[in-house]
């Protein structure tokens, strides 16, 4: 038996026979041509780009009606990238100044553009766009030789596990879920494009293992744990009859649909408000579907990503009017204020130059409180959407007390400029902010004097507290929310917040796994915020249990010294509260 650590990108346990991918790139023939067919070369490449960007366009489509609009628009970049000149200009110079063939072209300048994001930075964004840049070649090579490139993979008969260096988006979209059950690469990073195809199909996946697949035959047993990140070969009979078990308590927490109207309730009487996280407005319709009581995480990065004009206060507007309108009356919409770095904004590039750790750089209400015309754009559209509903907003990774008196002060000024214009607004939308690095959580007495609520997010809580980069592979095994250093943290800023009778929520992958239930409400917690599809997860567990019962894990938990120790203990928790779980 063999155990590789990679990153986690999607939860969830499979077991499973091995599918190896063939990882030999394509062979050209032909790397040359003669003077005289040069203008037949480009006019092979021209027409190439012409069918795989018409082939783009259509998958794309077919993908959006399938999962959503967003997931299918990865495609349309790629299908923007084919129509590029810059693309076809840069092929075109070396077709006819080199005399390359159209394929050798193809190969050589998408290889040097690959080449150029190989040296940035292990942290820098445009990491997650190299896999996108090897679909577009392997599709482009596809046509020009006469292959079909249609990112389907080929499976064998029976329910396989997908074993490969890397998986481009198109081969991912491309996966069945009926016949792949999870997939593992060497390569990879949780928020590429393939990653958040593999969210969006619900499959188990694991990226990032390093070279692995000369160590594995197709046909081989194999265990991919998405949750831990871990790729297990060969396993023996202890460690299979563990993932079975466990497999069966993820099976059985989706064997009982409950009814959506259904609250989460404990045995004993004692309710928990289950929202939903949400990164785009046709997301609102799903947190409904699943029996949330409303939005407790609003992303509105996706106003920023890909787009060379930064969203005027008008598009703001529409999209949080949008999920309010499809939330419907009565129901929270928390929406988190701009959070990524100063790499989205053509403006702000230049102060790129200096930053040598992005994470503890510009970003955040940081990169806002440089930027004050941006910040007030999107606090003007989130004030003026207010009208509409119960909208709540929330400051992301403040660190000091000093950065949240500012985003309030410059709230304050928005609130004076709106009433100064006779521009309605509700003049008390309850104001909020994350607990996600260590100095907010060690303040959080102080903090709660200043807000109406706090929402812990525990993703950076996690990456921050443990100084791991859970991106990197080299250090993703010190990544675990079960830390007790982690617990330790939520528990203070839970007791800040009970002294100081404000709201608490959780929002980040920690309130979606079921196995955290228990601890999480057995520490305090009345308000859990998870992705739409993990909430009747989430739910059953609660209705399962007793208050009583999730202080008495808690207290436990609290005790233990390792991670490794609270993982366990909080899995065995689950099975028993899950009788259903276990044989």
């Amino acid at each position: 038996m063999e155990t590789r650590r990679g990153i986690a990108v999607t939860p969830g346990v499979a077991i499973g026979p091995a599918l190896v991918l063939d990882t030999e790139g394509v062979v050209i023939s032909q790397r040359t041509v003669p003077a005289e067919q040069v203008e037949a070369e480009v006019r092979r490449l021209t027409a190439a780009l012409s069918e795989v960007a018409a082939d783009a366009r259509a998958r794309e489509q077919a993908l959006s009606e399938k999962l959503r609009e967003q997931i299918g628009g990865i495609l349309h970049g790629h299908a923007f990238l084919y129509e590029d000149p810059t693309l076809r200009q840069g092929v075109e110079k070396l077709i006819r100044i080199e005399l390359y063939s159209a394929e050798y072209a193809v190969s050589r300048h998408i290889r040097s553009v690959i080449k150029q994001i190989d040296d940035l930075p292990a942290d820098h964004p445009w990491k997650r766009f190299r896999t996108d840049f090897l679909d577009l070649e392997k599709t482009l090579l596809g046509h020009l030789m006469g292959v079909t490139a249609n990112g389907v993979i080929p499976l064998a008969n029976e329910p396989v596990i997908v074993l490969a260096h890397d998986l481009t988006p198109s081969e991912t979209a491309g996966l069945d879920p009926d016949k792949v059950h999870a997939f593992a690469t060497e390569s990879g990073g949780p928020t590429s494009h393939t990653a958040i195809m593999a969210d969006a199909l619900g499959l188990p996946a694991v990226v990032g293992l390093g070279r692995f697949l000369t160590d594995v035959s197709g046909g081989d047993l194999v265990i991919v744990d998405g949750r831990r990140g871990l790729l297990i070969l060969d396993p023996d009979e202890a460690t299979l009859a563990e993932y079975r078990a466990l497999r069966r308590v993820q099976e059985s927490v989706h064997v009982e649909e409950l009814p959506t109207e259904l609250l989460a309730v404990t045995k004993d009487g004692i309710q928990v408000t289950l929202l939903g996280n949400i990164e785009f407005p046709e997301e609102a319709a799903h947190v409904v579907s699943r029996g949330a009581e409303g939005v407790g995480l609003y992303r509105t990065e996706f106003l920023y990503i890909n787009k060379t004009d930064d969203p005027t206060e008008e598009e703001h507007f529409q999209a949080y009017k949008k999920v309010l309108a499809d939330i419907g009356p009565g129901r929270p919409v928390v929406i988190r204020t701009l959070d990524i770095g100063a790499d989205k904004f053509s403006s702000l590039t230049g102060l790129l130059d200096s930053e040598k750790n992005p994470f503890l750089g510009l970003r955040s209400v940081r990169l806002c409180l440089k930027n004050l015309d941006l910040f007030k754009t999107q606090l003007r559209a989130i004030l003026r959407a207010s009208v509409f509903g119960d909208i709540r907003i929330m400051f992301p990774m403040i660190s000091t007390v000093m950065e949240l008196r500012q985003c309030k002060s410059l709230l304050a000024e928005v609130r004076e400029d709106l009433e100064e214009a006779g521009i309605p607004f509700k003049p008390d939308i309850p104001v909020g902010t994350m607990i996600e690095v260590p100095s907010a959580a060690l303040l959080a007495d102080r903090l709660a004097r200043e807000v109406d609520f706090f929402s812990i997010g525990t993703n950076d809580l996690v990456q921050y507290t443990l100084a791991a980069d859970r991106n990197n592979e080299n250090v993703a095994s010190l990544y675990n929310p079960a830390d007790p250093a982690v617990l330790r943290l939520i528990q203070m800023v839970v007791q800040a917040a009970q002294q100081e009778q404000i709201g608490l929520n959780v929002c980040g992958e920690m309130s979606g796994e079921p196995m955290f239930a228990p601890l999480l409400i057995g520490l305090g917690l009345r308000q859990l915020s998870a992705t739409p599809r993990k909430i009747p997860d989430i739910k059953r567990v609660i209705r399962s249990l007793t208050a009583q019962d999730a202080e008495r894990v808690a207290g436990e938990a609290v005790r233990m010294e390792t991670a490794r120790e609270v993982a366990r203990y909080l899995r065995e928790q689950l099975r028993r509260i899950l009788p259903d779980a276990a044989d």
